[in-house]
Order: structure tokens, then sequence, then C-alpha cells
């Protein structure tokens, strides 16, 4: 089997109750980055955000594997692009440490435009140039 056919699978995989999964996971993962937000926000100390920090780090991996594993397409489509950009945002904040509060409320506009924009747009694919619902 060629690489091709494993990342970019035709059809693409299917992963058992994998919105089940996705729901829990993506509630979990609000609870989590909203806790982590409000206690920044708030000046909470960081020893009592560290576990928020862990589930939200696991929840949105469970999130991110389930795309990945039907197809890696996602990562080339502009919903999977802005997931990328926050993980980048995120990934500022310890050089920036002084402006981590700004920085997570842009990590949450970028969720809120991403998970809601129009879906001929979240899954506009540069790899193909259209969407990916259109291919399906």
């Amino acid at each position: 089997m060629d690489l091709r056919a494993i990342l970019l699978p035709d059809p693409r995989r299917r992963f058992p109750h994998a919105r089940a999964w996705n729901v829990s996971a993506r509630t979990v993962h609000l609870a989590a980055t909203g806790t982590l937000l409000g206690g920044h926000f708030y000046g909470a100390p960081a020893a009592s955000l560290l576990p928020w920090l862990w589930v939200a780090i696991a929840s949105g991996a469970v999130m991110f594997g389930l795309e990945l594993y039907t197809s890696f397409d996602w990562l080339t489509q502009i919903g999977g692009l802005v997931v990328i950009a926050k993980l980048a945002v995120l990934c500022v904040i310890p050089f920036a440490w002084s402006a981590r509060v700004p920085l997570l409320f842009a990590v949450v506009a970028l969720a809120g435009v991403g998970a809601h924009m129009p879906g001929k747009y979240r899954h506009y694919s540069l790899l193909y140039g259209r969407s990916v619902k259109e291919i399906r």
C-alpha cells in the first residue's frame, strides 16, 4: 500500500461512533479551555490551571485524531488550517507570557470562526481546489 492510499484513503475511513466521540471530546474541550481562559483572565495560580491544560490538550488531541483518522486531507481544508493556526498561536504563549490573555482570546475567536463558518468554506481543500463535500 502506498503512502497516498494510507493518508488519503478513497473512500475515507470511518471511525465507529465518531459523532458521539467528537461531541463528547468537544464538550470536554470547551469546558477545559473556558476554565483556562477564565483562570488566566482572573489571575488564578498556574498550578491550579495545570490539570485543565492537560484535559484541554487530551480532548483536543482526540478531536484532531478523529479528523486525521478519516483522511489527512483535513489538514488541507480551511477548517484544519484554522486548527493549525490556533496551535501556532498557543505555541507563542510561553514566549509572550504577558500577552497570554489576548492570545487566548484570539484562539477562541479563531475557534469560533473556524467551527461555525459555512461548510463550503470550512471544507474547502487547498489540495483539491474545491470543497471536500463536493468530492464525496
